[in-house]
């Protein structure tokens, strides 16, 4: 079953970078989807660079929001800081509430066109799942364990590096998990204020009525995210069976 999965993997990654790579080797598949003479592929930009500006978004973003969220997280579940608690959960909650369309229309006035306001949309809309898993992670340290670090003379900040984050990892990087696959589809957005990416590909293609476009760009993201939730999946694998062998 595993070789299996790895065997879907590796096939999904070749089918997504002989796309991105020689994107007209796949024009005879979606040409039944053109009208009038239309251009099966998408022609105005390089789609391989598109999916590198796309990602480089995403990520930049959840790097942001990893960074304020976990500190957020690792403030709250101090005992000085969790009065801060409902507070910052008003502060992460703010980016779902609020859809990144709406955040984009807000931010272009301030940042201009462009990946300024995407990543700003991008960041508020990732930060929730990484903060709560971050708080939850942390609370549920096993008390004995952190007995025993503090009985080794260890220093609530030598603790917290050395055991308490540790342990929390996997349930934090689950909610960067959720955060990146998220933010790949909705980054497609951040076309609507110019900012490179593959949602280029599917605005083009509702403009134009071609829906050979549309599936491209939709496809491809899909793929994406599948292939980037899988990786930090296998990562937080990884660091369980790692921390079990310790």
């Amino acid at each position: 079953m595993r070789r299996a999965a790895t065997v879907l993997r590796l096939a999904g990654l070749g089918l997504l970078l002989a796309f991105l790579l020689a994107p007209q080797r796949f024009a005879p598949l979606f040409a039944p989807l053109t009208e009038g003479g239309a251009p099966p592929i998408y022609d105005q930009g390089n789609l391989a660079m598109l999916a590198v500006a796309h990602l480089a978004t995403v990520l930049i973003a959840c790097l942001g929001s990893t960074v304020i969220a976990v500190a957020l997280g690792i403030l709250v579940t101090r005992a000085g800081g969790r009065e801060f608690l409902p507070l910052s959960r008003a502060v992460v909650n703010f980016g779902q509430t609020f859809p990144p369309i709406a955040v984009l229309a807000l931010a272009v006035p301030l940042l201009g066109f462009g990946e300024k306001p995407t990543l700003v949309a991008l960041l508020l809309y990732g930060l929730l799942p990484i903060f709560e898993n971050t708080v939850v992670g942390l609370r549920t340290c096993p008390a004995a364990v952190l007995e025993a670090a503090s009985g080794m003379g260890m220093s609530a900040g030598q603790r917290l590096v050395s055991v308490e984050l540790p342990l929390a990892m996997p349930l934090i990087l689950e909610g960067i998990r959720i955060s990146l696959v998220i933010n790949i589809g909705t980054a497609t957005l951040g076309s609507t204020v110019a900012a490179k990416g593959l949602g280029e590909v599917i605005i083009a293609g509702l403009l134009s009525n071609n829906t050979a476009f549309v599936l491209q760009g939709g496809l491809a993201t899909g793929l994406m995210a599948v292939l980037l939730y899988d990786a930090v999946a296998a990562l937080e694998r990884r660091l369980c069976r790692s921390a079990r062998l310790e």
